[in-house]
């Protein structure tokens, strides 16, 4: 046919389109269309020149959409039209590398199916090989250096093809064409089985036998997969768990679980369909479900708590260990109690010998650390609590359109975030930033973030905090620096994520936030409005004895909330269990100091409201990790046999001042019902719709109809859908969080959406 009778077609596609077949899918698209030209990918994501009759390029227009890979995610396709020309045939052309790096990169994806037969199939070349991938799986941001996604781009580099890798990776009608961590047991990494001291005592299939039987003999192994190390235990064994919390130096805090297959997670926990298949999804994300009753494994895994952090294999060497133990083990991070997670063997070897017996070790390079990201189904949506592997990290589109910036996040859960382009880009969970370590972790992942995608921000965005790590490092940073408010980054988090515009009623409850007047905030209503906000409602003041120290000890919130009713003249029977958590000495000098701000700072917390509670009940006088009481009080509630009524609260309205949640009647009567001798678990419930309660009618008073839900309180489940219910049925609109975290894992994001949403503004 004569080529004056064809089109040509230049196409652009911008997405998460290299690393997941994207180009062999457009090879065979075109040869399916009888197209000619060719594709490439380049810093912005893959172009196309496609030339052919109309009609086929319409339908191949159609195709790209429709009949995308699965882990393709396509933002846009832009045409134009060019003068036909000859090519002949649809050709692949090599990466073109130039221009600042636009394409969104993609996050590592679980074993596939068709990867996972090969594995266990004793007649395939790659049987049991723990390296094993294709283009529709496998590593992807844990070994990239720069874009575009290409082999001599990634930690493979170091590692050459075989004849028949090769033959594979060039064969665009391969599964494995330019799956560029393509490997064998002839040509890729290899396993070694190491002793505490690091002796070299087995290597390739041998390591992991010996690896299983130390596990099985209730050793503790360290093992390196994706984005870092996993200390790893039999779950059943309770000498091997208590042995992990001991060295690990972590108390009470529950620990991950990875189970074989999702019969075995059956076996332990009381699955939803939605929980099955998030725990199957390529993500494949710790899932926090209900737990059986006769579950199989220590106590010790998750103490006084009906929740188990299940997940399933994600790599061939996690699936292939799994296959031999036959068993549910603990799979916590490779790391110490307030440290980073370890991604170099040297690293591990050297920070983990006192916790692990023996390392399982292998010679692919992690360039940078990505943890197991976790979540839980909440209003049957998928919430994630921490986001990072499988889902860091992937762009979340809001319209940007200023400059670049930079956001450093808070103190803990801390993220980092960049927004540029069109987009923000989160960064992976970092963790808390209480020590030298870990501080020194965020320092380099910021630094990575940054050279990854050649973007220099000239804004840097931080919490009002000025104690926080993170804003102390924004302050040694080049750029122009905009404190942001760490409620509104909340709800400004929650609005970007569902693409809300204002104005927006935004409820933000967590344990702490600096406020805009100095105080302690945590129990915020805020108003969002076209360039403004402002705080309409809170959670009326108690004081923290000792500040900070009272997120640690629950007794000093309940101490501050009794103090806020009775003064110094409660006694013993307006609330035994605080009274006697207290010696007298303690007692009287907390009590003297309840006046001094500086001392005792006021507080509009909901979080340290569920401490307070969770004391008064007895139930949690201290906590062994964050948010311990307040998980206890959700525990204790799902007990309850019935929703139950709410107790009274009063909300003062404020003329020319923030409206005041007054907390008061709810107490005194929570008081009453412990001397009646009313159970925990209906105490907890009533207080819990209270808090539901609360969050409609003040809704109601303000009356904006779109509600947000965020902070750390609205990872709780029971709150997070009664709070949901009730403002729908009120005739209202509820958004809560689902793929950005709640907690402060979503802060960065927030930092970055207030600025886009005009909300805060440069300094002068």
């Amino acid at each position: 046919m004569e080529s004056k009778d064809k089109s040509r077609l230049s196409i652009r596609v911008r997405g998460a389109v290299q690393g997941v077949g994207f180009r062999p899918f457009i090879y065979r698209l075109a040869e399916r269309h009888h197209l000619t030209g060719w594709i490439v990918n380049n810093s912005g994501g893959v172009h196309i020149e496609a030339q052919g009759m109309p009609a086929d390029l319409d339908a191949f227009l159609r195709a790209i959409r429709e009949e995308a890979p699965p882990h393709a995610v396509i933002r846009s396709v832009r045409r134009t039209r060019r003068e036909p020309s000859d090519d002949g045939t649809f050709r692949i052309l090599q990466s073109d590398g130039r221009g600042a790096p636009t394409a969104w990169i993609l996050p590592d994806i679980a074993t596939c199916p068709d990867c996972l037969r090969e594995i266990f199939d004793p007649a395939d070349r790659r049987h049991l090989y723990p390296f094993t991938n294709c283009t529709y799986c496998g590593p992807r941001f844990t070994i990239l250096e720069r874009i575009p996604y290409d082999r001599p781009n990634t930690s493979m580099k170091a590692f050459r093809m075989c004849a028949a890798c090769e033959r594979e990776y060039n064969d665009p009608r391969d599964r494995r064409f330019h799956a560029q961590p393509n490997a064998c047991p002839d040509c890729g990494p290899q396993l070694e089985y190491r002793d505490r001291d690091g002796r070299i005592l087995s290597s390739r299939r041998d390591a992991m036998d010996r690896a299983a039987e130390a596990i099985l003999g209730g050793k503790i192994v360290t093992v390196k997969g994706l984005g870092g190390f996993h200390l790893i235990a039999d779950a059943a064994d309770r000498d091997a768990v208590r042995a992990l919390r001991e060295r690990k130096n972590r108390e009470e805090k529950p620990l991950a679980l990875m189970v074989p297959d999702l019969d075995a997670a059956e076996t332990l926990c009381d699955l939803s369909e939605e929980e099955r298949r998030w725990l199957a999804a390529p993500e494949a994300p710790i899932v926090l479900a209900d737990k059986k009753p006769d579950a199989a494994v220590a106590p010790e895994i998750a103490p006084d708590n009906p929740f188990l952090g299940i997940m399933l294999p994600y790599t061939p060497l996690h699936h292939i260990l799994l296959a031999a133990l036959g068993r549910p083990v603990v799979a916590t991070s490779g790391n110490r109690s307030d440290e980073p997670i370890c991604i170099d063997n040297g690293e591990a070897l050297a920070r983990l010998r006192g916790v692990a017996d023996a390392f399982l070790v292998h010679d692919r390079p992690i360039l940078r650390p990505v943890d197991d990201s976790v979540g839980r189904i909440v209003a049957g949506e998928r919430t994630l609590l921490r986001r990072s592997r499988g889902y860091a990290p992937l762009p979340i589109s809001v319209g940007w359109k200023g400059e670049p910036a930079l956001a450093v996040g808070g103190q803990l859960k801390n993220t980092v975030a960049l927004a540029y382009g069109d987009r923000i880009q989160p960064g992976q969970h970092i963790g808390d930033l209480d020590s030298e370590p870990a501080r020194d972790h965020f320092i380099r992942i910021v630094r990575d973030l940054q050279a990854f995608t050649e973007v220099r921000p000239g804004t840097v965005l931080h919490d009002l905090n000025p104690d926080y790590a993170s804003t102390q490092e924004a302050s040694r940073m080049e750029g122009r620096r905009i404190p942001v408010q760490h409620h509104l980054a909340h709800v400004a988090a929650c609005m970007a994520e569902h693409g809300l515009e204002p104005p927006v009623l935004g409820v933000a409850w967590d344990g702490a936030g600096y406020g805009t007047d100095g105080t302690v905030w945590g129990g915020e209503f805020l108003t969002v409005r076209d360039g403004g906000w402002e705080r309409t409602a809170a959670f009326r003041p108690f004081p923290l004895a000792g500040g900070d120290r009272a997120a640690r000890e629950p007794r000093r919130s309940a101490l501050g909330v009794l103090w806020g009713l009775f003064g110094d003249k409660w006694t013993e029977p307006d609330c035994p269990a605080v009274w006697r958590a207290f010696s007298d000495a303690e007692r009287t000098g907390l009590l003297q100091i309840m006046q001094k701000p500086s001392l005792a700072p006021p507080a509009s917390s909901a979080g340290r409201l569920f401490d307070a509670v969770a004391a008064m009940t007895g139930t949690m006088l201290f906590n062994r990790f964050e948010g311990q009481a307040a998980m206890r009080l959700e525990h204790l509630a799902g007990k309850a046999e019935a929703i139950p009524p709410a107790y009274p609260f009063h909300i003062r309205d404020g003329k020319a001042e923030t409206s005041r949640v007054d907390w008061g009647p709810m107490i005194l009567e929570i008081l009453a019902g412990i001397r009646d001798g009313a159970e925990p678990a209906y105490i907890s419930a009533r207080f819990h719709e209270t808090l539901a309660r609360i969050i409609e009618e003040t809704a109601v008073r303000i009356g904006i109809r779109r509600v947000v839900l965020s902070g750390g309180c609205f990872q709780n489940k029971r709150l997070t859908e009664r709070a949901a219910e009730r403002l729908t049925a009120s005739g209202f609109q509820a958004y809560f969080h689902r793929s950005v975290p709640p907690n402060d894992g979503g802060i960065s994001v927030g930092q970055l959406a207030a600025l886009k949403y005009g909300l805060v503004r440069p300094e002068p």
